[in-house]
């Protein structure tokens, strides 16, 4: 199947039993891949997914001066101590990939080029861009956004920066913030948006040996500069929603491995939404196992600011529901890989799904949804998430199905393991 053509989500039978392999967390692998590219030593990073996100970096760090060995899904990585070196880089769709990249690249001297495919090139950057010009880099970019062109060092010291954009502005300048000769003292100001993925950051960074405090709204970053380490990459809690949200559905039950209960994601958040849905969850310290029962799904009213990347999957399990759902806090993600507002909104209206759009999120009125053919707007979240809705009703056709790849590649092949 070409790009081009869309895909039929045939209906599930109900009441499977099935063990779920899930890809690695593209967070957590891009972060470990940052810090062994920036450490003095050789580090080794496995479990690594194959999506496009995981491949933009790797493809990225020699270009940084890294040497690297990729043997099936374990990297080993000698890092450049601090030092990289400058030059062009293209991370495609990659939000989270270019972000770190426009923070490194400038700990070096000479200019580097930052720049991706048109989706990416729409997608805000102007206040790390901004707050990279403080640090001390020389920065010219095109408005707000990229191609960005971004001259180093970095000496370091006290920033300031809104945290109600983009949490990977934050973990950007965090990472690195080891290797600045002043450290950095970054003041967050207003609500921080995704704040889980900030705490995610700082707890890859100090396995690789970082310091970091925090105290009253200000993040401090020792220049401590990275040790090499060894991090084996725990199973993505977003992907793992996709299967589990198709349990809930489908009165089936899916086991899945190494998400447990010590997990450094906020989007495990999935399990407690799950579970105020009516939805059984048991959660052991390295397993989830999601059961589904024949009764209707409660509906969901939930702040998902903190858990951004679970609202496509919430929003097709609220059409389902039995009443009114309302998810908020998430007016920020207008500017993601697409309009995950309007354009889910949009998607579900097409399903018979009555929507209303609020500044801060969705009203969804629960029933029976129908088939319909959806677009998926360049967004893998969309077209995962509309794979959940069609395996619960016919007629689903998802447009531009492969655009999964940028996470789980095999996403559509796993949907093909629950039927068998």
């Amino acid at each position: 199947m070409n790009s081009g053509e869309a895909r039929s989500v045939p209906v599930l039978s109900t009441g499977f039993t099935k063990r779920v392999a899930v890809p690695g967390s593209k967070s957590i692998a891009n972060r470990a891949l940052i810090c062994a590219l920036l450490a003095d030593g050789e580090s080794r990073v496995s479990n690594l997914p194959d999506g496009d996100d995981t491949a933009s970096m790797l493809a990225a760090l020699p270009g940084l001066g890294a040497e690297i060995s990729v043997v099936g899904d374990e990297a080993r990585v000698t890092g450049v101590a601090g030092r990289p070196m400058h030059g062009e880089f293209d991370a495609g769709l990659a939000g989270t990939t270019s972000r770190f990249l426009c923070a490194v690249s400038a700990l070096g001297d000479g200019e580097s080029v930052v720049t991706g495919a048109a989706p990416l090139k729409g997608r805000p950057f102007g206040a790390l861009l901004d707050a990279l010009r403080e640090l001390g880099a020389r920065v010219d970019a095109d408005g707000d956004g990229l191609p960005a062109r971004i001259t180093g060092p970095l000496r370091g010291g006290e920033v300031e920066l809104a945290a109600d954009v983009s949490s990977q502005f934050v973990s950007a300048l965090l990472l690195a913030g080891p290797c600045m000769a002043e450290g950095l003292s970054l003041r967050l100001t207003g609500p921080a948006v995704s704040r889980p993925y900030i705490d995610m950051t700082i707890a890859v960074m100090e396995r690789f040996g970082a310091k970091v405090s925090e105290t009253a709204g200000t993040i401090v970053v020792e220049p401590t500069g990275y040790r090499s380490a060894v991090v084996e990459v725990e199973p993505d809690a977003s992907s793992a929603s996709y299967p589990a949200a198709i349990a809930a559905l489908r009165a089936g039950q899916v086991l899945i491995d190494g998400l447990g209960e010590r997990s450094l994601q906020g989007d495990t958040a999935f399990r407690e939404l799950l579970r105020s849905m009516g939805v059984a969850v048991e959660v052991t310290g390295d397993t989830t196992r999601v059961t589904g029962s024949e009764g209707a799904l409660e509906p969901l009213v939930a702040d998902l600011g903190q858990c951004s990347d679970l609202v496509p999957t919430f929003a097709v399990l609220a059409a389902f529901a039995n009443g009114t759902s309302r998810l908020t806090g998430i007016g920020f993600i207008r500017r993601k890989e697409s309009d995950r507002i309007g354009d889910l909104a949009a998607c579900l209206t097409r399903c018979g799904v009555r929507v209303i759009v609020e500044d801060d999120g969705l009203v969804i009125e629960g029933g029976k949804p129908h088939g319909a053919r959806m677009p998926t707007h360049h967004d893998h979240r969309l077209a995962m998430a509309f794979g959940v809705l069609g395996c619960a009703v016919p007629d689903v056709l998802i447009e531009d199905p492969d655009v999964v790849t940028k996470s789980w590649p095999g996403f559509w092949t796993m949907l093909e393991t629950l039927r068998n």
